[in-house]
C-alpha cells in the first residue's frame, strides 16, 4: 500500500466514515473523554452492543469529572450486559485519576496514556491519534484483517500480531492519523469484512496482495483454538417476602465488583448444596449456560423460600429485579428464579 492509496483511503472515509456518537463532526475536535470512553466499551464489544451504554453513560456522567465522582456500584450496574467487567472498574479508577492527577485532561501521547489504569497498547494509540492528532498505530480486529489481506500475511493469528503492527506502522501517513485510524476501522467493518469482502468497491483494492491471490477471505489465518474447559457450579435463588438475595461479587475475579445471586465454586464438579447462602428446602430449577472467554460455564440453579432473612447480602425486591444490573449470566438466572416464584 503506498502513500498514494494511504490519501485515497482518507478521502474514501471523508465520503463514508460512519456516523457514531464518539466521533467529532467535520470541522469539530473530537473530545478526548469520548474517544476514550468509547474506546473502553469496544473491547471485545461491537459497535451496535456499545451504542446504547455510551449514550445512557455518557448522559449521566458528560465528562469525565462527573464519572469520576460516581459511586463505583452505579458505574457496574449501568455496564451490566457489556462484560468483561474488570473494563468497569477500571474506568472509574481511571476517571479518578484523570480527574485528580491531571486536572479532567488526558495525557496526549502515548506514553502518559499507557500509565493510566486499563489502557493498553491499543487504546493508547487510539486516544493518541483520534483525539489528539498524534501519530500512533492503532490497529484492532478490523484494520489486523484489512493489513493481513493488504499484505497476504502467512503467519497465523495471534503470532502474526507483531508482523502485523509493524505492517500497520509502515502504512500509517504522518497526517490525519486519526482519521487514517477511523478509515482503516472503517474498511474493515464494512467492505472488507470477516465474510464476503466487496473488493469491488474497495479503495484499496489495487493494492492488496489477497485479491491478486484471488482469496482474501482467507485472511487472516488462525492457528487452530484448543477446547475451551468447561466448569460446573450452584447458583442459589433465596426468597423472603418477595425480595431476593443478591450479594456483591469480590472485586477481583470473574465479574468482580458485580451483584449477583449467591454460588458455590465454579469447578469440574458441583456437589448439590455446595455454596448454599442458608439452610432451606432447596428445589432444582434447571441449569443456565454461559461461555466466557477461556472456559464454558453451567450453573445449577436451587430456589428456596425462608420465613427470615438469615444471610447477608442485598435483598432485592422480586418485582424490581430488572433494575439490580445484573450481568448477563446471573440475569439468566434470575429469570428463572422469577419463574419460580411466579410458579410456587
Amino acid at each position: 500500500m503506498s502513500v498514494d492509496a494511504s490519501v485515497q483511503l482518507i478521502h474514501w472515509y471523508d465520503s463514508n466514515a460512519r456516523v457514531l456518537p464518539w466521533r467529532a463532526r467535520a470541522g469539530e475536535r473530537s473530545n478526548p473523554y469520548r474517544v476514550w470512553l468509547s474506546e473502553i466499551m469496544l473491547q471485545q464489544t461491537t459497535v451496535a452492543h456499545a451504542r446504547p451504554y455510551f449514550e445512557a453513560f455518557t448522559r449521566r456522567w458528560p465528562t469525565v469529572e462527573s464519572l469520576a465522582a460516581a459511586d463505583e456500584g452505579d458505574v457496574m450496574a449501568a455496564w451490566a450486559g457489556l462484560g468483561y467487567y474488570a473494563r468497569a472498574r477500571n474506568l472509574v479508577a481511571c476517571a479518578r485519576r484523570v480527574a485528580g492527577e491531571h486536572a479532567g485532561r488526558f495525557p496526549d501521547g502515548e506514553a502518559g496514556l499507557l500509565k493510566l489504569p486499563g489502557v493498553g497498547r491499543y487504546t493508547a494509540a487510539a486516544i493518541a491519534a483520534i483525539a489528539f492528532g498524534r501519530r500512533a498505530v492503532v490497529v484492532d480486529a478490523n484494520v489486523e484483517r484489512v493489513v493481513s489481506r493488504l499484505f497476504a500475511v502467512k503467519e497465523p493469528l495471534p503470532g502474526a500480531r507483531s508482523a502485523l503492527h509493524a505492517l500497520a506502522d509502515s502504512i500509517t501517513p504522518p497526517e490525519r492519523c486519526g482519521d487514517f485510524a477511523q478509515a482503516m476501522m472503517d474498511l474493515g467493518a464494512t467492505v472488507c469484512t470477516v465474510r464476503n469482502p466487496d473488493c469491488a468497491i474497495c479503495p484499496i483494492a489495487n493494492g492488496c496482495e489477497a485479491r491478486r491471490e484471488g482469496a482474501p477471505d482467507r485472511y487472516p489465518i488462525k492457528a487452530p483454538k484448543s477446547a475451551r474447559p468447561r466448569r460446573q457450579g450452584n447458583a442459589y435463588w433465596l426468597e423472603h417476602d418477595r425480595h431476593v438475595l443478591l450479594v456483591r461479587r469480590p472485586a477481583k475475579g470473574m465479574l468482580g465488583g458485580m451483584l449477583g445471586l449467591p454460588t458455590g465454586r465454579w469447578d469440574d464438579e458441583a456437589e448439590p448444596g455446595e455454596g448454599a447462602p442458608a439452610v432451606a428446602h432447596w428445589a432444582e430449577a434447571g441449569s443456565v449456560h454461559h461461555v466466557f472467554t477461556h472456559f464454558a460455564l453451567t450453573l445449577r440453579l436451587y430456589c428456596a423460600e425462608v420465613g427470615q432473612r438469615s444471610a447477608d447480602g442485598m435483598w432485592w425486591p422480586v418485582g424490581e429485579i430488572g433494575d439490580a444490573g445484573l450481568p448477563t449470566l446471573f440475569a439468566k438466572l434470575a429469570a428463572r428464579g422469577a419463574a419460580w416464584q411466579r410458579a410456587a
